[in-house]
């Protein structure tokens, strides 16, 4: 009985977080980030501003949670990738399986919030570390061999160092080309020098 409270209280709670994300994106999108006060997000996801600060303690690390759950998803896809594929094919696949969830114009607008935020900037740019520890765990999980480890590391490093400069290269232009054919480029140029 206690598990299936437990269960239960965890699936509403990410419900709660899932619909505060989701609105403050949208107040964010229509209204501009800073025009949008916490409370109206509170007001617009039918929760207290008290309840908001049991889930967030800014409309900031809203913005900061969207760049966490990228390296939790892009590491899920590497789990259940194709088992035939190479390391490195296998992170390529999942990155384009992860991006392709974004809409690249709501990506574009979120992109700009948080080049404009200094605090999210930072954070975003410290995120990457952690993508790549998410990443080479997800590796060694499927090709656990321990003699594997530092080249699965690696991977993981310039796979994310991928990402990263495809990501900048996409916003720098204003997203005119998409960001899965700038991903599908830096993963080719990574296999022919590497």
């Amino acid at each position: 009985m206690t598990d299936t409270l437990g269960g239960l209280r965890q699936r509403k709670r990410q419900q709660t977080t899932d619909r505060i994300i989701q609105t403050a994106l949208q107040l964010f999108l229509d209204h501009g980030f800073e025009a949008t006060s916490l409370d109206a997000v509170a007001a617009a996801a039918g929760i207290s501003r008290r309840t908001f600060f049991n889930y967030f303690i800014s409309k900031d690390e809203i913005l900061i949670s969207l760049q966490a759950g990228m390296g939790d998803a892009m590491a899920a896809a590497v789990r259940g990738a194709d088992p035939g594929l190479r390391p490195l094919d296998a992170v390529a696949a999942a990155f384009q399986q992860v991006v392709a969830q974004f809409p690249p114009d709501k990506m574009l607008v979120m992109d700009r919030l948080m080049r404009r935020n200094a605090a999210v900037q930072a954070t975003k740019q410290a995120s990457y570390a952690q993508h790549e520890q998410k990443l080479s765990a997800a590796l060694r999980d499927r090709w656990p061999d321990p003699a594997r480890e530092t080249a699965l590391r690696l991977i993981a490093v310039l796979a994310v160092g991928a990402l990263r400069l495809s990501m900048e290269e996409w916003a720098k232009h204003g997203g005119q080309r998409a960001i899965g054919e700038l991903l599908q480029e830096a993963f080719a140029a990574l296999r022919t020098e590497v």
